[in-house]
């Protein structure tokens, strides 16, 4: 018995063709015999998913099998003959697998029919440090890469000799099988799309046409650049085959860990301690930012420990407005003396006694209130 073309492309009656076009397009991508090699089920469920399409695409034969269902498709009753008679066919089962699949699968995907390849795009992972990426820098990187065998000239035969057309395909790098009612189209397995076969392989690439190579690249590194910044070097991956276009160079940059600074965004962060004296009494500290600058803050009498304090344009540049920097934000904390002498201890114990709500507000009216709180649960009992 077969299975509901609905229930088939996962979609409702009311579907509309825009639903029923996306579908399609998702299961044959998911069951395309190039992805499923061998796989019968999925082979199977392809020429359903191509059956239940040609049919709901179509508006007359849609609302036919609306109407009769399966029956509509039959010639006398009897499943297995024409399964479109009476209906004009609008181009077989390959025409619409070739509309979708020619720019979903083709492009740099998909080998150029005169054989020629995109070469393969490389990845590199760079480090630098907060310095380099405040004021950038030009970084020299070696990276093994394939590029065209010097010895056949990327032709991958043995010098003398040359590639043939291969027999299976003809030199088109794609063949067609017969599935039914309809064909399929598919890499030629035995040049792998290439359109020729290499009888005597060249002894130094063995026929891959390219060899492994490194290069030395100067990268240049703009200032401002993020952790996890993506810089693309166009043309300097792998080399084409056949004549075919480069790939590209991707370089990943990631930003060491800084010991005074951490970074949020153009922001500059730094915790810088000062003693209980000095945030009591007031002061003044120096700071340096990451180009060396050098600035003095001062410290107010009676300052808390967590108090922020912002120099404005003293962080780093921003990428795409060089001219622009962030903020440079110190944290202050105060230190809490250890190790007291006994002098030491006697003045502070002095300090405590002389000391008065206005002295230390919060912490008075804290205490204040509790005590208060627990004198009032005492009545109560």
């Amino acid at each position: 018995m077969k299975v509901d073309y609905y229930e088939i492309l996962g979609v409702t009656r009311e579907c509309d063709d825009k639903k029923l076009k996306s579908a399609f397009r998702r299961l044959a991508m998911q069951y395309h015999p190039d992805r499923n090699a061998g796989d019968k089920e999925a082979e199977r469920k392809f020429k359903e998913i191509g059956e239940a399409y040609e049919v709901l695409k179509d508006p007359q034969k849609r609302a036919a099998y609306d109407r009769f269902g399966h029956a509509a498709f039959e010639n006398n009753g009897h499943e297995g003959a024409n399964p479109f008679s009476g209906f004009a066919a609008s181009g077989g089962f390959s025409d619409i697998f070739e509309d979708f699949f020619g720019e979903i699968m083709g492009g740099a995907h998909r080998k150029r029919s005169d054989g020629r390849e995109r070469g393969a795009d490389l990845s590199y992972n760079m480090e630098v440090t907060l310095e380099e990426a405040f004021s950038g820098k030009t970084a020299q990187i070696n990276i093994p890469s394939s590029v065209t065998c010097d010895a056949c000239e990327g032709s991958g035969a043995k010098k003398g000799s040359k590639p043939q057309v291969c027999r299976t395909c003809h030199g088109a790098g794609r063949v067609r099988a017969a599935q039914g009612f309809f064909s399929i189209e598919r890499t030629c397995p035995t040049c792998h799309g290439r359109g020729e076969t290499i009888t005597d392989p060249c002894p130094k690439c063995q026929g891959t046409r390219r060899v492994e190579k490194k290069r030395s690249l100067s990268v240049n590194i703009p200032a401002g650049i993020e952790d996890g910044t993506r810089i693309r070097l166009s043309g300097e991956g792998d080399a084409g085959i056949r004549g075919g276009p480069s790939g590209d160079l991707y370089i990943f940059l990631s930003i060491k860990s800084h010991e005074f600074f951490q970074r949020e965004g153009a922001d500059l962060h730094c915790r810088v301690p000062i003693s209980m004296v000095t945030a009591a009494l007031g002061g003044e500290f120096e700071v340096s930012d990451l180009d060396g600058i050098k600035a003095r803050v001062k410290v107010p009498e009676g300052t808390q420990n967590g108090r922020q304090f912002r120099l404005k344009g003293k962080g780093m540049p921003m990428l795409r407005r060089q001219q622009t920097r962030g903020d440079l934000y110190i944290h202050i904390t105060i230190e809490t003396p250890q190790k007291l002498t006994q002098e030491q201890r006697e003045l502070l114990q002095k300090f405590e006694t002389l000391s008065n709500h206005e002295n230390s507000p919060q912490s008075h009216g804290f205490f204040s209130r509790m005590k208060e709180f627990f004198e009032n649960i005492s009545r109560q009992n």
